[in-house]
């Protein structure tokens, strides 16, 4: 049995539900749609009202949001400027609904051993079916990001930077709207493989070929498809970036946008 991890909607979106990618108000490009919060608000959001459910419970229930880091792996390129990891998920991976769709976002779900200090068991006073686990005020989002993309999907040699910029919905369809995207931008100087090369294809592309490969038709999944309109913006973000949040032994830094 998988649980993972959501916030009640109302909670996330107390005034409206916003289509497509809403930069956190600091970050936001120029011509972006304010969302009304920050990295910090929502860091508070977590802390304060997220929680774990069963997952065939969270599925089905639009009320609470999954929360997934959906994180774009940047570069500096040569004289194209800044490259973007592009893959194609093969039919051996295990999401049927993904397969042979390209990506630019790389995550999954949240998971209680993404948790410090979790206690084991289920909450004794939760009345709902499926709920489990009331948490700790941690917050378990940078621990997802390491283990699903530098520990599962992707190897990353040397210290990179995690930029948490804005939200990423959808409620046009029933997978989108039991799900948030936290988009995030990594920054890596060093070499990447992908780990489950048996699941996994892909490579650096520049936003120019990305470009193309929208126009031509290319077959994105549909939140990477919703980024591809911000590209210019997220890929400056790293360059941006002033004020550090964190980080963590192995180099990694957590940072919000200014």
């Amino acid at each position: 049995m998988e649980f993972v991890f959501v916030i009640p909607r109302p909670n996330l979106f107390p005034e409206s539900y916003p289509h497509g990618v809403q930069f956190f108000d600091e970050g936001k490009s120029k011509d972006a749609v304010e969302t009304g919060t920050t990295a910090e608000a929502f860091a508070t959001c977590v802390r304060e009202h997220g929680f774990f459910v069963e997952r065939e419970y969270a599925e089905r229930t639009p009320a609470l949001k999954q929360v997934i880091p959906y994180s774009l792996v940047v570069r500096q390129g040569d004289a194209e400027g800044p490259e973007v990891l592009c893959l194609r998920r093969t039919k051996a991976g295990g999401e049927a609904r993904l397969h042979d769709k390209l990506s630019i976002g790389v995550g999954g779900h949240i998971n209680p051993v993404d948790m410090q200090n979790e206690s084991p068991g289920a909450s004794s006073d939760s009345p709902n079916e499926g709920y489990t686990q009331r948490r700790d005020g941690s917050d378990p989002i940078a621990a997802a990001t390491r283990r699903e993309v530098a520990e599962e999907e992707l190897s990353i040699e040397g210290p990179y930077t995690v930029h948490r910029v804005g939200l990423l919905n959808d409620d046009s369809n029933s997978v989108g709207a039991v799900h948030v995207g936290l988009v995030q931008v990594i920054a890596v100087n060093g070499p990447v493989a992908i780990r489950e090369v048996d699941q996994l294809e892909g490579s650096f592309v520049s936003v120019a070929e990305l470009r193309r490969l929208d126009a031509t038709g290319a077959n994105f999944e549909t939140w990477s498809s919703l980024l591809l309109s911000e590209l210019d913006h997220l890929v400056s973000i790293p360059a941006n970036t002033t004020a550090h949040l964190g980080h963590n032994s192995e180099g990694e830094v957590l940072t919000a946008c200014h």
